[in-house]
């Protein structure tokens, strides 16, 4: 192909770019033909030649009725390479493969989405864990699912609990009331001890909410481009087997069945194709990213440096355009970007790329940082030839400025930490020292504004994500952890430990980076920091339902051969009795969760129930 870089070439750049940025060098200088280090621990993707594939554009779907379907298929993740197995969400006009199409709403208006679970198996059932909390027997050959709408303001019966768990041949109905603004959502797995598995097979996809002014056509209030110059990015990063097919280990260090604690990948995947290239217009793009990672913090940037534009993140827009060159994204997070391709001539290219190093744990392994994602080639066409707005909030035909951050009449605090185990990795990541299976949960009042001081005494970064509520990030505090951790020793796992981060600061706290402002629903909580937070617990009334409702633990709807029926679903299901930890599969469910964004984290067990009481 000319100019082609092999994955290995590619990554001997990174490991140059990481030593160049260490010596105060731009990590894009770095010259070629370095040592080629690969460690022996860890499993390795083959060689893929990038830019071979087109970008590929997702399908969309509309109504007020949809129908998604949870399904195994296969998928040519490259060019050079066999189809392989895969996950994917399938409806009437997608047929699925790998991911799931793009999903439009407009806000106030709502949708019901039926979600169907229609898995014969799961390519990655050996890497499935059975000592993780709430695993059964039988989850291998018939895996069930989840959906949950991240960032969606949802009644908690359709919010995709982890043990609200749809078998094969059954349906639930998720209401989605969209009672917030434009915002660009996502909906993904999150079955309980096997979401890392799920989401990394496939189980992924867009959701856009449009309003009045952020209405997704050309000539939109905002003055922003769109339809075909308005293009979601689904950024991911894997390891593949030598055939070419998803690997869901990355370390011979661990046995394969058991639960890694989170795996950097060497191959980066966009909307499904490893290192895709897109040719673009002259004229001004918007990317709808999000970090659809299982372990990476990312710092996203083009191979020019040049400044492209932040103008919008998890729940909607910013007061106004932020200019950037470089910024980071946490699991979870998405990010709204202007991206100027008027001077690129014809032929010339750029890429998207990272340059952040994987955390400690994956480094001493021998983990290196995933360093590209796709490639952009100018071609004649004429784009979108407006201008980057001025101002998105706070003008004609806008919506009113963000808020001032609100007083909070309480300060809690949490804990995020890991404590060492005799077993094999001997770790376990942890919320407030606690399992899942805890009562003592955070109960916040509706109608109260909060703060919640987030302690990380880990080294590594943790996207936190609270379901249901958005928030704002009031600042990062750098802590001396060892200091608190001598002070505070922490107990065995189990035994609620919250002890106050005030007193042991080892510097100022630093406010959030400008395109880390407005209203979110996923923060980066880095490693030895107390970040804090500003959240409102909406009521019953402004949401239109009970937050603190109960609801059964079963899905609403059984699939048969004639469609659906729904009522009692213990009869023919297979679902009910009690799991192998003596977790009921039946009864009800109560309130929402908030957990670690890192999925192997998530997955054990750093996830916990919180309720939103009267």
């Amino acid at each position: 192909m000319g100019t082609g870089v092999s994955r290995r070439s590619v990554l001997k750049g990174s490991v140059v770019g990481t030593a160049a940025v260490a010596l105060g060098a731009k990590a894009s200088a770095a010259p070629a033909g370095s040592v080629d280090i690969e460690s022996p621990l860890i499993f390795h993707s083959p060689e893929f030649d990038p830019f071979c594939d087109e970008l590929p554009s997702l399908p969309m779907l509309f109504g007020s009725e949809i129908t998604l379907t949870a399904q195994v298929g296969t998928h040519v993740f490259h060019r050079d390479f066999p189809s392989s197995p895969a996950l994917s969400y399938s409806s009437a006009e997608f047929g699925g493969g790998y991911l799931g199409p793009t999903v439009e709403a407009h806000s106030d208006e709502p949708i019901m989405l039926t979600f169907e679970n229609n898995l014969a198996g799961h390519p990655l059932a050996a890497d499935m864990d059975m000592t993780l909390h709430g695993m059964q027997a039988d989850f291998r050959a018939n895996p069930p699912t989840s959906l949950h709408l991240h960032g969606g303001v949802t009644s908690p019966e359709s919010d995709g609990n982890p043990e609200l768990l749809v078998r094969p041949g059954q349906a639930a109905m998720h209401h989605f009331s969209h009672g917030q603004e434009a915002a660009h959502l996502w909906y993904h797995d999150h079955a309980m001890g096997i979401t890392r598995l799920n989401v990394y097979a496939g189980l992924i996809g867009n959701y856009l909410i449009r309003d009045e002014f952020d209405t997704g056509k050309l000539g939109n209030p905002l003055g922003l481009p769109a339809e075909e110059f308005e293009i979601p990015l689904i950024l991911q990063e894997k390891i593949f087997t030598p055939a070419g097919a998803q690997n869901g280990r990355s370390t011979i260090l661990i046995p394969e069945g058991s639960w890694e604690g989170g795996a950097v990948g060497d191959v980066g995947l966009v909307n499904g194709k490893i290192w895709p290239e897109l040719a673009v217009a002259r004229g001004l793009y918007r990317f709808r990213v999000v970090n659809a990672s299982s372990a990476s913090v990312w710092n996203l940037h083009f191979s020019n440096m040049m400044t492209f534009w932040v103008i919008g993140n998890d729940a909607g827009m910013l007061d106004a355009p932020v200019g950037v060159s470089a910024f980071r994204c946490a699991p979870g997070e998405r990010y709204d970007l202007l991206v100027d391709f008027t001077g690129l001539s014809e032929g010339s290219t750029v890429e998207l790329r990272n340059d952040e190093a994987p955390p400690l744990p994956a480094a001493v392994i021998g983990e290196v940082t995933m360093p590209l994602f796709c490639r952009f080639r100018g071609d004649a066409r004429r784009g979108f030839t407006g201008g980057v707005p001025a101002r998105l909030r706070g003008g004609r035909l806008q919506r009113d400025v963000l808020a001032p951050l609100e007083q909070p009449t309480v300060t809690r605090t949490v804990t995020v930490s890991q404590q060492l185990e005799l077993r094999n990795p001997p770790a376990q990541m942890t919320l407030n020292n606690l399992t899942f299976s805890t009562t003592d949960v955070e109960r916040p009042r509706q109608g109260t504004v909060e703060q919640w001081n987030i302690v990380n005494t880990t080294p590594d970064p943790h996207p936190i994500h609270l379901h249901l509520v958005n928030f704002r990030i009031l600042g990062r505090t750098p802590m001396r952890t060892l200091d608190y951790l001598i002070r505070h020793p922490q107990p065995v796992i189990g035994n609620k430990w919250t002890p106050s981060p005030d007193g042991f600061e080892a510097g100022p706290m630093i406010a959030p980076a400008p395109w880390e402002a407005g209203m979110k629903d996923t923060v980066r909580v880095d490693g030895g920091t107390v970040t804090r937070i500003i959240v409102r617990f909406p009521t019953a009334d402004e949401l239109g339902f009970d937050p603190d409702a109960k609801f059964d633990r079963l899905p609403s709807a059984v699939m048969t051969g004639g469609g659906m029926t729904g009522g009692d679903q213990e009869q023919g299901s297979g679902y009910h009795g009690v799991s192998h930890d003596g977790v009921s599969n039946t009864g009800q469910l109560q309130g929402y969760v908030w957990h670690c964004h890192l999925l192997d984290h998530e997955d054990h067990d750093m996830m916990l129930p919180y309720r939103i009481v009267p």
